[in-house]
C-alpha cells in the first residue's frame, strides 16, 4: 500500500506542466478567467494521454515484461505489431517530447526566478553576464540541471524533484490558507485537503525511498535545509540593510 501511495508522488510531478501556464499568466488574455480554464484543460488532456498509454502498454505486455522494460515499456508494447519500427518510433517521439518539456520547464522556472529576484526574495549575482535577469536565471537553471544530470541518473533526479515539489506544494497550500485565503477567495476545505493529501503522499514516498535508496532522502533533506537556511539569512540581511 505504501508503494502504491508513493507512486502517486511521481504521478503528481508528471502533471506539473500546468505550472508553465501560471508562470506565463501575464501573457494570457483575460488571465483571471482563462488561467484556471487552461490549467483544467491541460490536466484533462494529460490524463487522457496517460490513460491511453497505460491501456496500450498493459494490453500488449504482461506486468513482468513492463517491469523488465521500465522506461522502454511503450516501445516494447509496439514491437509485436510494428517490429523494430514500432520500437524506434515511440523512442523518437519520447525524445522530442522530453526536449520540448525540458525547454518549457527551464523557461518557466527562469521566469519565476527572475520574478522572485525582482521582488528581492532571492539573492542574485550577475557574474559579469550582460542582459536581463531572466537570461541569467536561465543560465543558472541549465547549469544546475547539467550538474544534476552528471551526478544522478534520471530516476534519482525525478525522485528528488518529486520530494522537493511536494514540499513546495505544501508550503504554498499553507501560505494560501494562513495568509491569502480571504484575499483570493480560497475554499479552506479544498486547500487543507490538498495539503493533507500531499503530506500523505510525501511521507509514503520518503518511507519507500528510505528503505530502497536512502541517498535520495538525504540529498533532498540537504537541499531543503540549505534553501531554508539560505533564505532565512538572506531575508534577515535584507531587512537589516
Amino acid at each position: 500500500m505504501a508503494s502504491i501511495i508513493a507512486a502517486v508522488a511521481l504521478t503528481i510531478v508528471s502533471f506539473k506542466g500546468f505550472t508553465t501556464i501560471t508562470n506565463s499568466g501575464s501573457e494570457i488574455v483575460k488571465p483571471k478567467k482563462n488561467v484556471g480554464r487552461a490549467i483544467i484543460a491541460s490536466i484533462l488532456i494529460s490524463l487522457l494521454v496517460y490513460l491511453l498509454i497505460a491501456w496500450a502498454v498493459s494490453s500488449n505486455l504482461p506486468s513482468s515484461e513492463i517491469i523488465k522494460a521500465k522506461d522502454y515499456s511503450l516501445a516494447e508494447a509496439a514491437r509485436p505489431a510494428f517490429g523494430e519500427y514500432g520500437v524506434w518510433f515511440p523512442v523518437g517521439i519520447a525524445i522530442i517530447a522530453t526536449i520540448s518539456g525540458i525547454i518549457a520547464s527551464v523557461f518557466a522556472v527562469s521566469r519565476m526566478l527572475a520574478m522572485l529576484t525582482d521582488m528581492k526574495l532571492i539573492p542574485h549575482k550577475h557574474f559579469g553576464m550582460p542582459g536581463r535577469i531572466q537570461k541569467h536565471t536561465l543560465v543558472y537553471t541549465v547549469v544546475l540541471a547539467m550538474v544534476l544530470a552528471v551526478v544522478f541518473d534520471l530516476s534519482r533526479i525525478a525522485s528528488v524533484g518529486a520530494i522537493l515539489y511536494l514540499v513546495m506544494d505544501m508550503i504554498v497550500h499553507w501560505g494560501v490558507f494562513k495568509h491569502l485565503r480571504e484575499k483570493v477567495n480560497a475554499k479552506s476545505g479544498i486547500v487543507l485537503t490538498a495539503l493533507t493529501l500531499d503530506a500523505i503522499v510525501l511521507l509514503a514516498f520518503m518511507w519507500v525511498k528510505a528503505t530502497t535508496d536512502w541517498l535520495i532522502v538525504v540529498v533532498s533533506i540537504i537541499f531543503i535545509v540549505f534553501i531554508f537556511v539560505g533564505e532565512h539569512f538572506f531575508l534577515k540581511y535584507k531587512q537589516e540593510k
